[in-house]
C-alpha cells in the first residue's frame, strides 16, 4: 500500500504499548506471604 496504512497502525500500536508498559511499571506489586505453622505436622 502506498498510503502507509500499515506503518501508521504499527506506530500507533507501539505508542499504546509503550504507554501501557510505563503505566504497568508504576503499579505496586502485591506480594502475598503464606504463614506456615510452627508445627509442620498439622
Amino acid at each position: 500500500m502506498e498510503d502507509n496504512y500499515l506503518e501508521w497502525h504499527r506506530d500507533e500500536y507501539e505508542k499504546k504499548k509503550a504507554a501501557w508498559l510505563r503505566k504497568k511499571s508504576h503499579l505496586p506489586r502485591k506480594h502475598t506471604s503464606i504463614d506456615k505453622p510452627e508445627d509442620e505436622s498439622l
